[in-house]
């Protein structure tokens, strides 16, 4: 049954959304991470060093949020916070040798996740649909 919501973009970007992250979520809890942290994970690892402040900034959240994200990282020593030399108050993130070992695997996994949730899609679809979105997230 189609609604006035069907038209909508919001709408459907939130029902794929959905879609994506309960097939990511389902795959993550083998590890007991969720995308978040899988997020935060990556983008330690591309810019090691890090403050939680700009780890906050990337993953569009509160910086207070940061908090208990990073002590989960650090309690399953995948992340470690390294106090910065010039501002005692600040610390650097990083990943750990067992944190980029996990990675790895969690890419991986969310590489066959995107593929399997967009299985309706062929290669060229799912790259114009990629491209669509960062369009539209980044204007």
């Amino acid at each position: 049954m189609d609604s006035a919501l069907d038209d909508l973009i919001g709408y459907a970007m939130r029902r794929a959304q959905l879609k994506l992250f309960q097939n990511l979520i389902e795959r993550l809890s083998a590890h007991d991470l969720r995308p978040a942290q899988f997020s935060a994970l990556a983008i330690i690892d591309q810019t090691p060093g890090l403050m939680q402040a700009d780890l906050a900034k990337a993953l569009a959240i509160e910086p207070p949020q940061v908090v208990p994200l990073l002590n989960k990282l650090e309690s399953r020593a995948l992340a470690v916070r390294v106090r910065c030399k010039p501002d005692k108050r600040s610390y650097g993130i990083f990943l750990s040798k067992t944190g980029e070992t996990l990675l790895k695997e969690l890419k991986q996994i969310a590489t066959e996740s995107d593929l399997d949730s967009t299985s309706a899609l062929d290669s060229q679809e799912r790259e114009e649909l990629l491209r669509l979105l960062k369009k539209v997230y980044q204007a």
